[in-house]
């Protein structure tokens, strides 16, 4: 079940980036995720709200949102939500605390 939701979120990302010549979120370049990186009004506080708080660098800013374009695709959904950016910044202050 696990891998079956895994590479239907790959399918969704081969299809949206072949256009561009990438296959994978983690290969967008900032036009990339300013197109298919979009927050609400919500998420744009909680993002902000974070990057004050931990004074996170572009690049953490970016991965965080690759990230949780990732789990939005894993999880069906259109739109990075609330619930998909909290999820990816939680994983965010994981890898902080491991390296």
């Amino acid at each position: 079940m696990i891998r079956e939701r895994v590479n239907r979120a790959r399918k969704i990302q081969r299809e949206r980036l072949a256009p561009f010549g990438l296959h994978a979120n983690s290969q967008m370049q900032a036009r990339h995720i300013r197109r298919f990186c979009k927050l609400d009004e919500k998420g744009d506080q909680l993002l902000e709200q974070v990057t004050d708080k931990l004074g996170l660098s572009a690049r953490s800013f970016t991965r965080i949102l690759k990230l949780a374009r990732t789990i939005a695709d894993l999880a069906k959904s259109e739109a990075i939500q609330t619930l998909h950016l909290a999820e990816a910044i939680q994983y965010r202050g994981l890898d902080r605390k491991l390296g």
